[in-house]
Parts: structure tokens; sequence; C-alpha cells
């Protein structure tokens, strides 16, 4: 049986829904410390001006640990980020097919913890792409795992080497103005290419 930790992340890249699909089982890693600026709560979504992240704040505690981080209203960052997302794929060819599954996360309930928004999100996209892995969270924090680690292989700033991830190009709504723009969010592949998304997993 082929074993995956993962971070959690928000609306995480194609890397780390790959694993999600091609793994028997997925460990989510929620006692370790908190790290900023990784896919724990941010993503990357191409707009016309390019790559860009959002991310959104959060509180901290006395206790660090990602399963204690609570989610912050700062900055009324979830109307910024629905409106960056509707900018960026309102043209994309599968927007309208899935806006009314994404739109909740932002709108219709408040989670007060990063890892049940996180989880809620990673459960919605796994229906919405059609995969359907075997997912539970870690009881305590390992250094070393049995298994396949990408806690710290999947992040947006200098990614360690990752073998089995190939990037494979798919349509993208800016690609004439940018090139392709491999490896963002999920939402990047669902809203461009909807139903086939799977087969880029």
């Amino acid at each position: 049986m082929r074993k995956a930790l993962l971070a959690t992340t928000y609306f995480g890249p194609i890397q780390w829904y790959q694993k999600l699909n091609r793994y028997d089982e997925v460990e989510i890693e929620q006692h370790e410390s908190f790290q900023k600026q990784t896919y724990r709560n941010r993503c990357m979504i191409a707009t016309t001006q390019g790559v860009q992240a959002l991310s959104f704040p959060v509180e901290h505690g006395a206790d660090d640990r990602i399963a204690n981080m609570r989610l912050s209203d700062h900055g009324n960052w979830r109307h910024v980020h629905w409106q960056a997302i509707a900018s960026a794929y309102g043209d994309s060819p599968f927007f309208e097919f899935y806006e009314d599954d994404i739109r909740p996360f932002f709108f219709e309930r408040n989670w007060e913890r990063l890892m049940d928004y996180n989880e809620a999100i990673t459960q919605k996209m796994c229906e919405l792409l059609d995969i359907h892995p075997t997912m539970s969270r870690t009881v305590l924090f390992e250094a070393q795992v049995e298994g396949d680690d990408f806690r710290e292989v999947i992040r947006p700033k200098r990614p360690l080497p990752d073998e089995s991830f190939v990037t494979k190009p798919y349509y993208q709504v800016f690609r004439e103005k940018h090139g392709f723009l491999p490896n963002l969010s999920i939402l990047d592949l669902l809203f461009n290419m909807g139903p086939e998304a799977i087969f880029y997993l």
C-alpha cells in the first residue's frame, strides 16, 4: 500500500491533488508548527497580470500547531479572494458550471479553524474532480515517517524535487499572454478543463 504525507492546503496546487489521486492512503499533517508563505493558507491563480497569490490571515495562539490555527476575519479576505477568482476565471470554460460549488467557501459559512476549512475545501474538490482518496489526519508529529513525505516538497517557494510530478500543459485562459503557467491552484485546472481535469492527475 502506497502512503503519502501531505501538509494541509488552501485550494492546493495540482501537484498536491495528484498525490491524493495516486496514493492508496494519504495523511494530512496537523501537528506541525504553522509556516508562513506556504500553501497552508495560500493558493496561486492565473490572472490577466500573471500569477497571483491569494493568502488569508490566521490567528496565532500560545500553541502554533496547525491544528490550533484559527481563521482571521482581518482584511475582508473572503470577499477579496472570491472577487479575484471570479475576475480571473469568469471567462474560463467551466467557471459557471462550478461557481455555485466554490462560492460557499467565501460567503455562506464561517469556519473557525484552518484545518477544518481546508479539509472541507479538499472534500468538495475531490467530489468535483471525481477522485476518492482515503484521507486521515496525523495523530502526532513525526520528523521521519513511513511512506512518501511531501510536507516540504510541495511549496510555492523553492519546492523540492518531485520526480513523480511532471507538468503537462492544458488550456488556460491567459496562455497566449503569459504562456503556460504550471502547477497553479486546482481551481485553475478545474475551471479550464472541467470533467477532463481528472486525466491530468
